[in-house]
């Protein structure tokens, strides 16, 4: 008798060896059980920026949103050129948190302690992007070195480090990889699926881990660009990239209350939500505990 075939579906994933050159912020009081503030060397280049069309979730926004079903926020494609720039090996932890907001205010008060999912080494969360920036503004008084978010145009070229995939490991995606809602569900009349494409179904741990438990960094040497928590970026919200800057600085508008961009995914959401492309919007006093940044 032949044997049955093999039904499950064969998730590939591509490594790619790299060297990353990096230095480690020393000027934060952190212990040696504290995940240091690294920062990786970006190096300049092009890449295209936006989802081809056909990719699946590039429709995300749209079924979420009945007001954007037919605007295309992830397009169109275009190429952007990028001088090199630093980005954190990590997202912003709790500890690296608590040492910041330890320092001297520039602009506002904060927390020291918003996180709903406590840890040191665990993202920091429940902050907005008014902290984010304060955070920020307090690290470049501290040691004189110019932190900021990145520009989205940033984030995705560092996200996918050369790839031009959903993913920067493959066209598809595992909880064994990543931490996102692995598991299928039901939400006003659409169905989220916990597989993306031809991949599994996984786990839903219903929190954040630890800043790089998943031992899978990408070609930059960054880790968690994928779930764990979304990240902020600099940009105020534009609907499209009709317009967009092409040099990969942040795109700003005259109206402060503008709404900002997040990026990367987080613990709560799909595997589609996860894709290097995907590009969401919160107001700037938003707080989530599935929303961080990292520098």
């Amino acid at each position: 008798m032949a044997a049955a075939p093999d039904t499950q579906p064969k998730l590939v994933v591509r490594y790619r060896e790299r060297q990353a050159q990096f230095f480690t912020e020393d000027k934060l009081a952190l212990s040696s059980q504290q995940t240091p503030l690294h920062m990786v060397a970006i190096p300049a280049g092009e890449f295209l920026m936006g989802s081809p069309p056909g990719e699946i979730g590039r429709d995300t926004y749209g079924r979420a949103n009945d007001a954007f079903k037919d605007i295309d926020v992830e397009g169109p494609q275009h190429p952007v050129t990028l001088a090199p720039f630093f980005m954190g090996k990590h997202p912003v932890t709790q500890a690296q948190w608590r040492a910041v907001a330890e320092l001297p205010p520039v602009k506002q008060e904060l927390d020291p302690d918003p996180a709903n999912f406590k840890g040191d080494n665990r993202p920091v969360e429940q902050v907005n992007w008014l902290d984010a920036t304060e955070f920020c503004a307090r690290l470049r008084q501290h040691t004189q070195r110019p932190y900021r978010l990145p520009s989205e145009a940033e984030w995705e070229y560092a996200c996918r480090a050369g790839s031009t995939t959903p993913f920067h490991f493959g066209d598809t995606i595992t909880t064994a990889l990543a931490n996102y809602q692995g598991t299928d569900w039901e939400y006003e009349g659409n169905i989220y699926s916990g597989a993306y494409g031809k991949g599994p179904h996984g786990d839903y741990r219903k929190e954040t881990t630890e800043v790089g438990s998943f031992d899978i960094a990408n070609a930059s040497g960054l880790y968690d660009m994928h779930g764990n928590v979304w990240e902020w970026c600099l940009d105020h919200w534009h609907q499209t990239y009709e317009g967009a800057p092409t040099d990969g600085s942040e795109w700003l508008s005259s109206d402060e209350s503008s709404l900002r961009v997040i990026r990367g995914g987080s613990w709560y959401y799909f595997p589609e939500y996860c894709r290097s492309a995907i590009r969401l919007n919160l107001s700037p006093d938003s707080r989530y505990d599935s929303v961080g940044f990292r520098v």
